[in-house]
């Protein structure tokens, strides 16, 4: 595995230079910030990322009015306590994507969501996890959340705003190319390997993991 400023360079030389690289990354929110964020934006975030998984996400992103009205402005209390009459209706409702499994999943991740408020705080356990055990929060989101698992909990933390890799096929291809997996990882030993290697390259570069997902994506 290379030291990460050989892998910056490499970027950088497929990108204009050191200097245009870096006005391509985006800086992940302060902690402090995302544990202010409302506990109805993360059940947005989530829910938006849900939808767009197999999907046109510009067809969401047009619709996205429409699903903050119908689901009550994603208040966590209202969505976690709806009942059958509303989800029915919901079915109907030409303001959202009519698709009953991930309509559900409104519903059981702000059940989840009042969990995190009751454990602590929402924003406080999303957005505070150490970055340096993001693969500990994913696999969280897959066990306790209904359908964050595999790259729809990786997206949700990114657009969030937390400090996140998101495993795409190039960073993939970047990881495999360091030796750090074979394949697009998945097991839990895998996963761990692909921390292991992105804590190895926080500590090298002072750099937080979405900047280093983004160097990694660009270096192919």
């Amino acid at each position: 595995m290379r030291h990460f400023d050989d892998l910056f360079q490499i970027a950088a030389d497929r990108h204009g230079g050191a200097e245009a690289l870096e006005n391509l990354l985006s800086q992940p929110k302060p902690q402090s910030d995302l544990e202010a964020l409302p506990d109805a934006f993360w059940l947005a975030t989530i829910t938006k990322c849900i939808f767009q998984a197999g999907f046109n996400w510009k067809v969401i992103e047009n619709k996205w009015d429409g699903f903050e009205a119908a689901f009550d402005g994603f208040d966590l209390g209202r969505c976690a306590f709806m009942d059958d009459e509303k989800f029915d209706a919901l079915l109907t409702d030409t303001r959202i994507v009519r698709n009953g499994t991930k309509i559900a999943t409104v519903r059981d991740n702000a059940a989840f969501l009042l969990e995190l408020r009751a454990e602590g705080g929402v924003g406080k356990t999303l957005g505070g996890w150490p970055s340096t055990d993001y693969v500990g929060l994913l696999d969280m989101l897959k066990k306790r959340g209904s359908r964050l698992g595999a790259m729809t909990g990786q997206y949700a933390m990114r657009f969030a705003g937390r400090d996140a890799f998101i495993l795409s096929r190039d960073v993939t291809a970047r990881l495999i190319a360091e030796g750090v997996v074979d394949k697009q990882p998945s097991s839990k030993r895998a996963m761990a390997a692909v921390q292991a290697a992105f804590n190895t390259w926080m500590e090298q570069s002072g750099r937080p993991l979405t900047q280093i997902s983004q160097i990694l994506a660009r270096s192919l």
